[in-house]
């Protein structure tokens, strides 16, 4: 093979004075520019010289050509041509550490300079900012590195401490490039404050505020320290990401984001609901039953006459003391108090709870489809991804080696899905591809229809044969058999799965989402049935909300038992068998079933917040040990996937299936139990009242009866609550911005491919005016050979004539 011949540019250094520069120079045309450094480069003899055997051959005879082909058919350009290039910004910044300083040098000068900049004809030639200085390694007689770095850190001094922190993070310098600049900088300060010490002391007050200024400073960057190493994800996901993939992390990354959904729900709830009525408890109707610890389990016992179901809290103004009549009736509040309506506090809660967790669900799923479907191509990323994804700032061993497992396991992530994209089926093979999927869907919706109709009918027969109250162990029953098919199931699917084959691991999953989605919410459907439709009827004499959030809460602990059961045990188990009797190593995590395992708790949350105040709590506690249970069976019992996926899409996926299926259907059922069903009449705030929704218009009537001061409120009551017009008007404004947004996105794409065609015909217009210019040389360059062998011409005739003489 060929090698490149080594080329010597002697460029001879020639002093040239700066003040001879003027700053509109900068903003010619670029013909002028190549006018220029053209004079600059027949004055100075510029020669390039081939050293070493295979120079490349210079293919000059004929007529002009555009450029010179070295070896290999690699086109060489000409001295001047070189120098053009090497003059440029994209050439100078980045390649050497004095461009970089004299570039940020510019910078802080006109960060300094913003408010107040002194005109440019009061200043002297050498003290203007310039854009040349961006140049000025080329220019060897300008100001050496040192000097520009003392003008940088002076420059530096006198910013504020936060443009200086930010300036100095901007730099793509070194850390320790970074740190020397910092201590030099405060150095000349401490200087600077002691000449002024000597001069003239800071007062007691500057001194106080100085030091409080920073204790507030440090206390907030340990304050912040704390939070991040409490935080469970600060280390675990990084690792996760770098040893097993995309995949895997999205299904963490998931449960993280359902934590900050419940923890935003579970706010509200305590301020306005469990943190009044624990403040002004209701009067016991009886003895206090005794803790046996099968509470835990069955969410009833002692637990049934506390903050944490719907029948404890009372239908009174909360800030009086009032025993509520024998009869059910509601407290009259007294006079002179300022009134908490219990029933609207209740009720205006939750619905604003809900609502803010719907607003935060259409922002985080926005946000997400923003971050995961971006506008334009991929085209690139590998290259991105192998020289612009090492942080330089990382200094630990381990951090390193993390940050190291990253980059690898992203770019094993792109390079399959680069080979997916190159590989196609022949028809054969589709056909018979799509025979295997249409059995396999009607095989798994055959097991779904079966699991949906041994639900109905133990919940029917449940129905029919009532158990005691006594009997709290029983109650266990329906929710055992509903975890035991939702176990049991998804395993069906799996092996089902194993005949389709599908070559893209992305479809694979999505496919298995799809049938564990189905079979969870035709589930919860049936049992949303069995509670409003069948046991408010057959619960008249009792109080059928706390039955209801007594199931949603035996149904989350049975849920929670039957996942740490099936990672502690059928992980270890499926591992074992992998290992010692396939001969396949360990498993893959399951993402589909372990992610439709979370929007399944979370719909049961989202379901019992009416009858449960405390449920999103339990479901905190139940997220933060998942995730630790989860982390250490992947660790131990599974392994990367064998065919690496990237996973970009998948937070969007996850994040659509919380909001419309299970966020919606939950919002239906409870939108349902507050207009529709009638409370009960022995519990709860609603105890009175023919619905929930009823609570609203109570409280409208009392405020008629107020005064004309708060007039207002039925009015706002009437025409934006219950008329359905302001309705329909938000509905069709949020489905004129989403049509805006898509038109929007369309237009960008649009500009997008512009954009890259102008960029394209520029670059062509470069080349062009970069071979129009080397032919310019060439014809000069010939012209003076001619020149050349024309004065010596003369000069050989004479030699010529002495000798024959």
């Amino acid at each position: 093979m060929a090698q490149p011949p080594a080329f010597v540019l002697n460029v001879p250094e020639t002093p040239e004075d700066p003040d001879l520069w003027d700053e509109g120079e900068m903003h010619h045309s670029f013909r002028e520019l190549i006018q220029e450094q053209s004079q600059c480069v027949a004055e100075e003899g510029l020669e390039l010289q081939p050293r070493g055997p295979g120079a490349g051959t210079l293919e000059a005879s004929g007529s002009d050509h555009q450029a010179l082909l070295g070896p290999e058919g690699a086109v060489v350009h000409s001295t001047a041509t070189l120098r053009i290039l090497a003059s440029m910004p994209s050439r100078t910044i980045g390649r050497s550490r004095g461009a970089i300083i004299s570039q940020y040098y510019n910078r802080t000068v006109r960060l300094r300079h913003r408010g107040s900049r002194p005109q440019l004809a009061d200043l002297g030639r050498s003290a203007r900012p310039s854009l040349r200085l961006y140049d000025l390694e080329l220019d060897s007689t300008a100001l050496q590195e040192e000097e520009k770095r003392v003008l940088l850190v002076k420059e530096l001094q006198g910013l504020t401490v936060a443009q200086r922190d930010h300036m100095l993070r901007g730099m793509p310098l070194s850390l320790a490039e970074k740190r020397c600049l910092r201590e030099e900088t405060l150095t000349l300060r401490g200087k600077r404050r002691g000449q002024h010490g000597r001069r003239g002391r800071l007062s007691c007050y500057s001194r106080l505020r100085y030091a409080c200024v920073l204790a507030g400073r440090d206390l907030g960057l340990g304050l912040l320290a704390g939070l991040q190493a409490l935080a469970p994800w600060r280390y675990a996901l990084k690792r996760i990401g770098g040893q097993f993939g995309s995949s895997v992390l999205s299904y963490f990354l998931f449960l993280k984001t359902l934590l900050a959904f419940n923890a935003l729900l579970l706010l509200p709830l305590l301020a306005f609901i469990v943190g009044v009525q624990a403040a002004f408890p209701p009067a016991r109707p009886g003895s206090v039953r005794a803790f046996t610890g099968l509470e835990l389990l069955t969410g009833g016992g002692r637990f049934t006459d506390t903050v944490m179901y719907y029948g404890y809290y009372s239908n009174a103004t909360l800030n009086q003391l009032c025993t509520p009549p024998p009869d059910g009736g509601q407290c009259a509040p007294e006079e002179g108090g300022l009134p908490y309506n219990m029933p609207l506090a209740y009720l205006f809660t939750v619905g604003v709870a809900f609502f803010i967790t719907c607003i935060t669900l259409v922002y985080s799923m926005s946000r997400s489809f923003g971050e995961s479907y971006r506008v334009g191509s991929t085209l690139g990323a590998h290259a991105i991804t192998v020289f612009c994804s090492w942080d330089h700032k990382v200094t630990q061993k381990w951090a390193s080696r993390l940050q190291h497992d990253n980059i690898r396991t992203h770019l094993k992530e792109l390079l399959a899905e680069w080979q997916l994209r190159q590989g196609s089926r022949s028809v054969c093979g589709r056909l018979r591809q799509v025979a295997v999927l249409v059995g396999v869907w009607l095989l798994c919706l055959g097991i779904t229809f079966g699991c949906t109709v041994a639900v109905y009918a133990f919940s029917e027969l449940m129905i029919e044969s009532p158990v005691s109250a006594e009997r709290e162990g029983a109650q266990l029953a329906l929710p055992l058999v509903v975890c035991l098919l939702n176990l049991g199931a998804p395993y069906l699917y799996r092996c089902l799965a194993a005949l389709e084959r599908h070559e893209s691991p992305v479809l694979e999953v999505y496919v298995a989402i799809c049938r564990n989605l189905i079979l969870k919410m035709v589930i919860l459907g049936i049992l949303c049935y069995h509670w409003l439709g069948r046991r408010v009827g057959t619960l008249k004499d009792q109080c059928w909300e706390n039955f209801v959030g007594q199931e949603l809460y035996r149904l989350m602990v049975m849920d929670f038992l039957f996942a740490l059961l099936d990672t502690l045990f059928g992980e270890l188990v499926w591992r074992l068998i992998s290992e010692k009797q396939l001969r396949r190593g360990k498993p893959e995590f399951d993402i589909a079933r372990n992610v439709l395992e979370l929007i399944y708790g979370q719909t049961l949350t989202w379901l019992g917040v009416l009858f449960s105040p405390l449920l999103p709590a339990m479901q905190i506690i139940k997220l933060l040990l998942l995730f630790y249970v989860k982390k250490m069976s992947l660790m131990a019992n599974c392994q990367a996937p064998r065919r690496p996926w990237l996973a970009c899409h998948m937070s969007t996926v996850f994040i659509s299936l919380l909001c419309f299926p299970s966020f919606l259907g939950a919002a239906i059922f409870l939108c349902y139990a507050v207009w529709q069903v009638k409370p009960s009449s022995l519990c709860g705030p609603f105890r009175t009242l023919d619905t929930m929704y009823e609570a609203g218009k109570v409280w409208v009537r009392r405020l008629e009866k107020a005064g004309p001061r708060v007039s207002w409120l039925p009015w706002v009551h009437r025409y934006l609550v219950e008329n359905t017009f302001p309705i329909y008007l938000v509905s069709a404004l949020l489905l004129a911005v989403i049509y805006l947004n898509i038109q929007v996105v369309k237009g960008q794409r649009k500009v997008i491919c512009l954009l890259k065609e102008q960029i394209s015909n520029e670059g062509e217009d470069k080349i062009f005016l970069i071979n129009q210019l080397h032919s310019v040389y060439e014809r000069k360059d010939r012209g003076r050979a001619g020149r050349t062998q024309e004065a010596a011409m003369p000069l050989n005739l004479l030699t010529g004539d002495q000798d024959a003489r």
